[in-house]
This record gives structure tokens, C-alpha cells and sequence, in this order.
């Protein structure tokens, strides 16, 4: 059997907590937007975190390393990235 290895499991780590943080505050944000504050914003904001989180998780999980790919790039345009 396979041993998964720790970059992988660090990446899916990393995708669970910042997708789950981005999808809780966007989707409060545009909730609050679109609805406004009173009684029943709770129950409009949970339904549409859980969507947003079952799609921002496996995207982050793909595109995180895309991200750290065009980051590198970025910054080796502008020298080393430590004089940023």
C-alpha cells in the first residue's frame, strides 16, 4: 500500500482551513449583502457556507500549488523575493 507523504497531507490540511475560513467569510459577507442582519440571517448564511465550502475545498486543493508555482515565478522576476 501506498504511503501518502506529508507535503500532500500538509497541502490538504492547508486547503481544509483556508477554504473553510474564505467560504465562512465570503459567504457572511455576500449573505449580509444581498439580505442584510435580522433574525433569519443565520439560517440563510449556514446553507450557503456549506455550498461554498464543498466547492472551495477541492478547488483550493488544486489550485494552492498552481498559486505557489505563479508566486515563485513572480518573484524570482524581481530578484531573489527577499527584497520585497
Amino acid at each position: 500500500m501506498r504511503r501518502i507523504k506529508p507535503a500532500r497531507i500538509r497541502q490538504l490540511v492547508f486547503g481544509f482551513y483556508m477554504s473553510g475560513m474564505m467560504s465562512l467569510l465570503m459567504s457572511g459577507v455576500i449573505t449580509c449583502i444581498n439580505t442584510g442582519i435580522d433574525g433569519q440571517f443565520v439560517l440563510r448564511w449556514a446553507p450557503a457556507f456549506l455550498v461554498a465550502w464543498g466547492v472551495a475545498f477541492p478547488l483550493v486543493t488544486f489550485i494552492a500549488p498552481v498559486a505557489v508555482k505563479l508566486t515563485e515565478i513572480t518573484l524570482r522576476r524581481f530578484g531573489d523575493g527577499n527584497t520585497l
